[in-house]
């Protein structure tokens, strides 16, 4: 499972103390003169490789393979990031699904939000947004706020994840993304192609 939103060391140090909940992370990058540093796809598909060599009920893995995708997308919303928002989503976008194209990577098996406490950081959000409206029961909101009790929320939504389809290819999901409005309600607006 990929913890996204507002996640911290502190969240992650506490969740990797419960019993049956690891924490997997990309192994550091080495340092060196002139290196490129790494994209977010890269990062998450190290991080799920890690992941799925553990015998946890529960795999927590906070780097994610559409990070950059859902930075660019929600940078997008922007009105100040004029259509440059647009071109970097695209090419965020381009580089992420030709590397899932040559199977880097896939989707985790579910993504868990952790919101902020006040406001509404998390307004345009590709993972509430066009993610959920593809596969509802794959994207949870793993409670909104910080502090003590966080971690107990995000375990209470790892206890309630449901089955449900799997996720339709990341093609149509990044398409879906292109067509969804960051301020309609997930629930009416259209799902990929081969939602089921």
């Amino acid at each position: 499972m990929v913890l996204v939103g507002e996640v911290g060391e502190g969240l992650l140090a506490e969740l990797g103390r419960s019993g049956n909940v690891s924490v997997a992370r990309a192994p550091e990058a080495a340092e060196q003169d002139g290196a490129q540093p790494r994209l977010a796809w890269q990062a998450g598909a190290l991080a799920m490789r890690e992941a799925a060599g553990r015998q946890s009920a529960y795999v927590i893995v906070p780097d994610d393979p559409l990070a950059d995708v859902a930075a660019a997308w929600r940078a997008m919303w922007d009105v100040a990031s004029g259509p440059g928002g647009v071109a970097a989503f695209e090419q965020h976008a381009a580089d992420t699904l030709a590397a899932w194209r040559a199977k880097r990577f896939e989707l985790p098996d579910y993504y868990l939000v952790v919101a902020a406490a006040q406001g509404d950081g998390m307004g345009q959000d590709l993972y509430l947004g066009p993610l959920r409206a593809g596969r509802p029961r794959r994207v949870v909101v793993a409670g909104a706020g910080d502090g003590s009790g966080q971690a107990g929320r995000v375990l209470d939504a790892l206890r309630s994840l449901e089955h449900g389809p799997w996720w339709p290819p990341l093609d149509e999901l990044i398409d879906a993304a292109r067509r969804f409005y960051a301020g309609g309600l997930t629930e009416t607006q259209a799902a990929p192609a081969s939602a089921g």
